[in-house]
């Protein structure tokens, strides 16, 4: 077993440019680290580049003898743990980690009853228990304003548990115009509002667009001009806006329970 032991390798620094969103943009990849997150892309057929488990790890027993029967199938790179420590995103790394080719699916579905649009979401935690939550409800796309976070940010990739493999992320480059091409085939669009006295009981879930704004400043003044429904979340406190995961995470629900 060959193991690279030197931070200066071609393949390291390659990996090392992968925390960079212009990097992950440009070579169309980005990392997953953690025995669970390799053992999800492996079970949903990611298209796996390359592994990388440090040598310690298969040596202490961390990574067990199963996963690495499985993984030997790939192109599989073994290093020091030095090395592994320099490329690992985690305080507390397993010894594994991937590098996964995007799944460049770019267009939108129109088989589904939802389509979730997030308009300037920021946060990447906020992010990830979005695309999590999404995948729960069994829901398979979301479109992503420009100014929304990048959705291979190492934290939201770890936010999503795996959900990251299901769910199709679709960017727009122009929000407006991409919600204007969903109306035209027959959706409505559904944004969060204070302005109305209609809470999310009393919307029909079929065929809507439900966008989510920015943590901050909510729905675009641009988004909300185009919507059809504002609706809003009954709360029976004194708080008058919810973390925009929650507030996703209630509403599709309630998409479920009509279901």
């Amino acid at each position: 077993m060959q193991v690279i032991t030197s931070k200066d390798n071609e393949i390291i620094k390659n990996i090392k440019k992968l925390k960079d969103k212009k990097y992950r943009d440009e070579e169309n990849k980005f990392i997953v680290e953690g025995i669970k997150m390799v053992k999800e892309a492996i079970i949903e057929n990611a298209k796996i580049d390359k592994i990388v488990v440090c040598e310690d790890c298969v040596n202490d027993g961390t990574i067990e003898k199963e996963l690495l029967y499985e993984i030997a199938k790939y192109n599989c790179i073994y290093v020091s743990e030095k090395v592994f420590d320099s490329i690992t995103d985690v305080n507390n790394p397993q010894g594994i980690l991937a590098v996964i080719n995007k799944n460049n699916e770019e267009t939108i579905s129109y088989d589904e009853d939802v389509i979730l649009v997030l308009d300037g979401i920021q946060d990447p935690g906020n992010l990830g228990t979005i695309i999590r939550t999404l995948d729960s409800v069994n829901l398979k796309q979301i479109v992503l304003s420009e100014n929304t976070a990048d959705p291979y940010n190492p934290k939201v990739v770890r936010s999503t548990m795996g959900a990251i493999y299901r769910v199709n992320l679709i960017r727009s480059k122009n929000i407006i115009e991409t919600l204007k091409e969903i109306k035209k085939n027959k959706y409505q669009i559904a944004v969060t509002s204070l302005d109305t006295d209609k809470s999310i009981y009393d919307v029909d879930f079929s065929k809507k667009v439900i966008v989510i704004g920015n943590e901050a400043n909510g729905v675009s003044k641009e988004v909300q001009d185009l919507s059809e429904v504002k609706m809003k979340i009954p709360m029976l406190g004194k708080t008058e806006s919810l973390n925009a995961a929650v507030a996703t995470g209630i509403i599709l629900y309630e998409y479920v329970r009509r279901k």
